[in-house]
């Protein structure tokens, strides 16, 4: 009884101390974000609370202007679907290398799979940093060295999707069936062709899966690019909306092609999941 007693009072010990870390960690949170809400408004030229009543005066104008030019819209739609094109464009490429260049590195960053273990920590951090980093500032950095125009964005999609694919498909091959491997690896097989034929067709459905979803997250952040100089039809958004009253029905058609196309792609896209991973 003194051993259960001892324990039981160990278990509240540690329970009472978590609870109490997780209060200090919710005190210090909600400070945090109340001093940065206080100085981002202090630092706002209008004042947040003073133009919250003005949140939907935007949208309001966009709509009344777009009812009011709608016959304009179907025309509008065909003129922005070229950019479109370019967006959708940019995401594709950007998601297949990164899925190709993230996959590689996958393999390299997995404990039991990796050619050089001594590599796996440095290999995993290469990706973290890739990760870590906006694409918004890549594409900005690439911008000025390579001017403006889909490229820049391209890569700079490429090389966040490199670093968020590593990661989810190193979990991925972490639960990989190893005896493949080795049987491969017994009969004088080199790791290529352990990994393209032992580890590869087990873990194919979850990498396309995850690539999918990728390329749904790479449309949106190639539209979000434009705005910041690399094209598609985000460029094109920028200008509507930079000309204010009077193109926005310009703007109304861009959103529409943008709800339409993240529609799509997220219907199409979480069918083909479901069916490479659960078989229906």
């Amino acid at each position: 009884m003194t051993n259960i007693s001892l324990i039981r009072d160990s278990y509240l010990a540690q329970a009472r101390r978590k609870r109490a870390y997780s209060t200090v960690l919710l005190v210090v949170f909600v400070a945090v974000m109340a001093s940065g809400f206080q100085l981002a408004n202090d630092r706002n030229a209008g004042g947040f609370l003073s133009g919250l009543h003005r949140v939907f005066d935007f949208p309001a104008e966009l709509l009344n202007e777009a009812l009011t030019k709608a016959a304009n819209l179907p025309g509008l739609i065909l003129h922005y679907l070229p950019a479109l094109i370019e967006t959708l464009n940019i995401a594709a490429a950007a998601t297949v290398i990164g899925a190709i260049a993230g996959g590689f590195l996958s393999l390299m960053a997995t404990p039991g799979l990796a050619p050089f273990p001594r590599l796996v920590p440095l290999i995993r951090r290469v990706l973290d940093i890739s990760r870590a980093i906006p694409d918004v500032v890549i594409a900005l950095i690439l911008i000025f060295m390579l001017s403006s125009g889909p490229v820049p964005a391209m890569l700079a999609i490429a090389f966040h999707t490199t670093g968020a694919l590593g990661k989810l498909f190193s979990e991925v091959n972490e639960n990989a069936d190893g005896k493949p491997v080795e049987g491969l690896q017994s009969v004088g097989a080199g790791w290529f062709q352990r990994m393209f034929l032992a580890v590869l067709p087990q873990v194919a459905p979850n990498w396309l899966s995850y690539g999918l979803l990728r390329f749904e997250i790479n449309v949106r952040a190639s539209a979000i690019l434009g705005f910041v100089g690399a094209g598609g039809i985000g460029a094109e958004l920028k200008v509507a909306i930079g000309w204010g009253q009077g193109r926005y029905d310009a703007a109304a058609a861009i959103f529409l092609l943008l709800f339409a196309t993240i529609m799509v792609i997220d219907q199409v896209s979480g069918h083909f999941r479901n069916v490479l991973v659960k078989g229906r």
